[in-house]
């Protein structure tokens, strides 16, 4: 009954209450497309940093990456990799071999990580064909060639053909250089590590490293995300004198980027529904004031505070939850047509974006996930914003409201 008769006061003023709903409708499509902007945004970084750039799952002697010395290496390498593959859900690996190093040109240097590969399988593991913007990449059967990332091609002023020098420190700690030719210039949408990392074919590497079969690393690019802690605890328990780590411990900042992002989109949620309980709030006292005379002539007849309270609670509701289907079907719909099309930022903020590893291109998904979570945020908004105009209503005195 008391539902019933809410539901008949929110149309008693059919224009205000349309505005109303429209407004908490156009505030959920906001908050749902931020939710869908980070969620299309953090998959698709996400997707770069496992299949570009650390793989699912890394390999290396236990004492590498505190100095990256080339003396701390995987032995055996050939053995290991069979091994591996035998496990099961391994799409693919690659093994490299790494170098710290200083690149010098006739007009400038830097220091890089060389990066020593074999082409046909860092190809299916991290696309770096597919990154190589100029140039033919690696040729078979040449010998010392390289290829380096545009930030730093522009930084040190080289392009396709010309030469370089490569410095760093061999396995017997001795101080190597050799004569390097640039083969193509990738770009990726990382800045930073195409400005850190060259790739060189890791037979010419080796030969300079004083390496045979061994390597410094082994990245495991697996058939599916799910298999990730099945095959990570097969490999410790087969391998335990080796260090195997996965993408969140190899790439700790990218796991802090998804939870936190999730945190800031949820608050954005809560900053805009806040924001529209003030109209909510407002809406409902005006319709409170407006029935004072009705209002103090049920208190009369034996309405009790509890119900009247309950009466005006379920007013916010219903006003606020009416509006909330339209805003979650237009976010749908607003979202599913740029999750097809895009949204492309590249032509004001696409070098930015790239300064911090986001490629400029966005696909936005709904955030299936979070809707309870919305949900929940929007009737703790009504209930909220039941609370003034509900006190307000249990203030009047019957006799006092009857004369209004």
């Amino acid at each position: 009954m008391i539902i019933q008769m809410a539901w008949r006061n929110i149309w008693r003023n059919k224009v205000r209450s349309i505005v109303i709903m429209a407004s908490i409708a156009l505030g959920l499509v906001a908050g749902l497309f931020i939710l869908g902007l980070y969620e299309g945004i953090l998959k698709s970084r996400l997707k770069t940093v496992i299949e570009e750039e650390v793989s699912h799952l890394q390999i290396h002697n236990p004492s590498f990456k505190m100095d990256y010395e080339a003396v701390y290496s995987i032995n055996q390498v050939n053995d290991l990799t069979q091994k591996i593959f035998s496990l099961g859900n391994i799409k693919a690996l690659s093994v490299r071999s790494i170098a710290q190093g200083m690149l010098a040109t006739s007009t400038g240097s830097s220091g890089v990580q060389i990066n020593g590969v074999y082409p046909d399988h860092e190809n299916q593991v991290s696309q770096l064909n597919k990154k190589i913007k100029e140039g033919d990449g690696f040729t078979a059967g040449k010998r010392n060639q390289i290829l380096i990332g545009r930030k730093l091609a522009d930084k040190v002023k080289l392009s396709v053909g010309n030469k370089l020098v490569l410095t760093f420190t061999d396995k017997e700690f001795t101080i190597v250089s050799a004569a390097f030719r640039v083969a193509g210039i990738y770009q990726t949408d990382n800045a930073p590590l195409d400005e850190r990392n060259v790739y060189v074919q890791a037979d010419d590497l080796n030969r300079l490293l004083v390496l045979e079969d061994e390597c410094h690393e082994i990245a495991i690019l697996l058939d599916n995300d799910q298999a990730l802690d099945t095959v990570e605890q097969q490999l410790k328990a087969a391998y335990p004198d080796l260090l195997i780590e996965n993408w969140k411990q190899v790439s700790p900042e990218t796991q802090l980027m998804i939870e936190t992002t999730d945190t800031y989109s949820i608050i954005f949620i809560v900053i805009i529904m806040l924001a529209l309980m003030f109209g909510i709030i407002n809406t409902m006292l005006m319709a409170v004031l407006e029935r004072t005379r009705e209002i103090g002539m049920l208190v009369a007849l034996g309405m009790n505070k509890l119900r009247l309270f309950v009466l005006v609670l379920w007013e916010t509701i219903l006003l606020t939850l009416a509006g909330a289907p339209f805003g979650f079907l237009v976010a749908w719909m607003i979202i599913r047509y740029y999750g097809k099309t895009g949204i492309d930022i590249s032509s004001f903020a696409g070098e930015a974006m790239s300064g911090f590893g986001f490629s400029s291109l966005f696909y936005p998904e709904f955030p299936w996930t979070k809707l309870l979570t919305v949900l929940y945020i929007v009737c703790c908004t009504a209930l909220v914003a039941s609370l003034f105009p509900s006190y307000k209503a249990l203030r009047l005195v019957p006799v006092e409201a009857m004369r209004q």
